[in-house]
Order: structure tokens, then sequence, then C-alpha cells
């Protein structure tokens, strides 16, 4: 695979893996506009790789929790904040993995997968997220989640399955209009995309196994990296600006590229 076109696949998803913006969405309108050929599942899994890399570094803290919280919750005991912690994390994940192999084993994954949909799901959902925004209350923190909100959250992050939708979007949605503040919101969607990028990770893997080589190992590593910096670098960006900014600059972007992918669509 040729290094630019490597390196370009690595940044798009590294930036737009955590930007309510949609990572799927942009890797697949990559081949569609540009004619380049689609990038191959072993790539995939590498920049997931890379991707997870980095929301574990920066949310190493929470992370950390949650891991020590996961042993104690797999001897059934739930009387830590990290076990409760990591008991929201795997009931937040149910929807989207029942819903993820649903639409695996229909084939209705691949029929998704067009810029008419891309344009209307990026339009719809940054209209979503807008109002949401707006009229979601700022008086929950995450150290307040709930399992009843890890399953709401849960259910809206399995919307992001269709491309365009953006995991980490719809899932702030869905935060912002449980009352989360901004960087919360985004913080807990974070969060959730931990064991979600492991589940989608481990099923590519199976699948890329077979076309394992030197090359390919090559590549994949170097798209990691790629991916895991870009990533780092839009996470601490976002998460900063979300001090003083809203999701307002994302629902311009979202909506701008909706409307041109329409035209694009249907013209």
């Amino acid at each position: 695979m040729p290094l630019l076109h490597l390196l370009l696949v690595a940044v798009i998803q590294g930036i737009t893996e955590f930007l309510p913006i949609s990572s799927s969405g942009h890797l697949i309108l990559l081949p569609n506009l540009t004619g380049l050929a689609d990038q191959g599942q072993v790539i995939d899994v590498a920049v997931h790789v890379g991707t997870l890399g980095a929301v574990v570094l920066y949310f190493w803290s929470d992370v950390k929790v949650a891991a020590s919280g996961t042993l104690r919750l797999l001897k059934g005991r739930v009387d830590t904040r990290g076990a409760f912690l990591a008991l929201c994390l795997g009931l937040a994940t149910v929807p989207v993995v029942i819903a993820g192999l649903a639409l695996k084993l229909t084939g209705l994954d691949d029929a998704l997968r067009s810029v008419a949909v891309i344009g209307w799901t990026m339009l719809g959902f940054g209209i979503v997220l807008y109002w949401a925004d707006q009229a979601g209350g700022t008086e929950r923190k995450a150290e307040q989640w709930t399992l009843r909100h890890a399953l709401c959250m849960g259910l809206w992050q399995a919307v992001a399955l269709i491309p365009g939708t953006s995991r980490s979007g719809i899932t702030i949605t869905g935060a912002r209009l449980l009352g989360y503040e901004r960087s919360d919101a985004a913080r807990l969607a974070m969060l959730m995309s931990i064991p979600t990028i492991l589940a989608s990770g481990a099923v590519l893997g199976v699948e890329v196994v077979a076309e394992a080589n030197a090359q390919a190992a090559r590549d994949g590593a170097i798209a990691a990296v790629f991916a895991f910096l870009s990533a780092l670098a839009a996470l601490a960006i976002m998460m900063r600006l979300l001090r003083s900014v809203s999701f307002t600059p994302y629902v311009i972007y979202r909506v701008g590229l909706g409307l041109v992918l329409l035209w694009i669509a249907y013209s």
C-alpha cells in the first residue's frame, strides 16, 4: 500500500474517531470520492488499535479505575467506584454488540455504505447534536453516571453503526439530553469507545488473520502509530476547547459536508 495512502487513512481515522464527525463515514468516502483503493481490513484493525491506544492514554486515570473494578466485577462484587464504572461500561456496550452482529449477519452493513446514506446521517444527526447541545442541561457530572443512563447511551451508540452517524457524536447527544455537562458528556462517550473498539477490533482481527504477512504487518504498524498520534492530538484539542466552546463548530462542519454529499449523490 503506498505510504501516502497509508498515512492519509491513518490520520483521517485518528482525527475523526473521537470528534463527533464520524470516522467510518470519512473512511468510506475516501475511496468513493477519490478513486483510491479501499484500505482493507488489516489497516482497519491497525488504525483501531492506534486510536484505542490514544483514548486509553488520555483517560488513563479513569481506565485504571475501571480496569481494577473489572477484576472485582468478575468476582461478582460491585462494591467500589471502579467496579460500578466497569459495570456501566459493559452494559453500555451490549446494544452495539447485538446490533453490530445483526447487521453483519444480515449483510445490511454493506448496504449502508453509500454516499447518500452518509450525507443524510451527517446532516440529520448533526442537527440532532445541535438540538441536544442547546437543550441539554449541565447539572450532571460523569461521576453521577447510572446504569439506566449507561443503557440509554448504549442504545444511542448502537445507532452509530449507520455510517456517517458518528459514535462519539451520538453518545454525546444522548449524554447531553440526559443533562451531562459538555466535557463530562464527551468523557463518558470516550470511555464507552474503549470496549466498543475492543469488540469491533476483535471481530475484524479474526477475519484478517489469513491476510497476515510481513508487508501487511509493516503497513499496519505505520498506520497504527500515525492513527495514535493524530487521535491523541484531536482528543486533547477537543477536550480543551469544550471548556469554552460548544459542539456548534462540529455541527456546522457536519451540515456543510452532509449537504455537499447529498448534492453529489443525487446530481
